[in-house]
């Protein structure tokens, strides 16, 4: 019986010393002032140590939300900042710089904005900046929508006058061909061909047959294309005393191979061309392709800007016009 009273009491000596020993790693991790105890100034300095974290994660959040707010604001203005990566589209907006991107830190510095009409994407450019883009508008700044030259970088032509300008822009660089090369006389003649709802293929084979049987004289041949063109304008016309040829420089003409032709063919001192007349077809130097001009028509309807025609009518339309150039050494 005592062998066993001893073990017990032996038992529980050991119990007790690893329950202190215990209780003081217990007291160490929380004794925060040191004093080997844990007390009511160890609650206080604990306490204090909580409210600093509880007050930091709270200006976490805090802060958090705020570039949260910013980067919704952010997205919602879309600036257009000048770097590296921004390079101008070809259609664009003109627009004022309106105080809530004036005022606004978030915008210092922006060039203009990207907006998202129902029909896509658009990039408006504020007026003030375009200096700073180094863009040129024609006619004027005052207009709304800019299409890119085709030719001239940073050259912009209002929508509303492209394909007017470009036109004009042809036929003043075929006269200027014409008095460089030395020619006496020269004529440019607008046409625009008869849109036809009936198969052109089949008209095709008419007129050929017609050619075979002997009826296409050249009478016959004037008329039938005559028929085939509802506007036939003169759009200049002029003579000259006549000089040596020197060469041209033609801008929007460059890649026209009729017109490479008449450059090469008259610049030939061994047999200088005395006459000669071609048919240019204008789309072949528009700027604005059919899948361009759709996009630009979505965009316009997006903001219920479209007017009496559409950019891709115009665009069709150009297929059927010419410039027919006759010109006399």
């Amino acid at each position: 019986d005592m062998d066993k009273k001893a073990k017990l009491q032996n038992l529980a000596a050991n119990a007790g010393k690893a329950a202190k020993g215990i209780l003081g790693h217990a007291i160490q991790a929380v004794d925060q002032n040191d004093d080997g105890k844990f007390d009511f100034k160890d609650v206080s300095v604990i306490a204090g140590v909580m409210g600093e974290a509880a007050k930091k994660g709270a200006q976490n959040v805090k802060a958090s939300a705020e570039a949260l707010a910013r980067a919704q604001e952010l997205k919602a203005l879309s600036p257009i900042f000048p770097d590296e990566n921004f390079t101008v589209p070809k259609f664009i907006r003109l627009a004022e710089r309106t105080p809530k991107y004036a005022q606004n830190p978030l915008c210092l510095g922006a060039v203009g904005f990207q907006s998202t009409p129902k029909g896509g994407v658009l990039v408006n450019l504020f007026r003030d900046c375009l200096d700073q883009l180094s863009l040129t508008l024609y006619p004027d700044q005052d207009g709304e929508f800019y299409y890119v030259d085709p030719i001239i970088p940073n050259r912009y032509i209002a929508l509303d006058e492209y394909f007017s300008y470009l036109k004009i822009a042809r036929i003043n660089e075929l006269q200027t061909i014409a008095q460089t090369l030395g020619a006496r006389h020269f004529r440019v003649t607008y046409k625009e061909e008869q849109a036809s709802f009936t198969d052109q293929k089949r008209q095709a084979k008419v007129d050929a047959k017609a050619k075979v049987s002997g009826h296409a004289s050249g009478d016959y041949h004037h008329q039938a294309t005559e028929r085939r063109f509802s506007t036939v304008e003169v759009a200049a016309e002029m003579s000259f005393p006549g000089h040596e040829p020197m060469a041209p420089h033609p801008v929007y003409l460059l890649k026209e191979p009729s017109i490479q032709s008449l450059i090469t063919m008259r610049l030939d001192e061994k047999a200088p061309l005395l006459h000669q007349k071609y048919m240019l077809k204008l789309s072949n130097t528009s700027g604005i392709k059919e899948h361009d001009a759709a996009k630009i028509d979505a965009v316009l309807n997006g903001l219920k800007c479209s007017g009496n025609t559409t950019v891709s009518s115009e665009v069709r339309n150009e297929s059927r016009r010419y410039l027919e150039y006759e010109i006399e050494f």
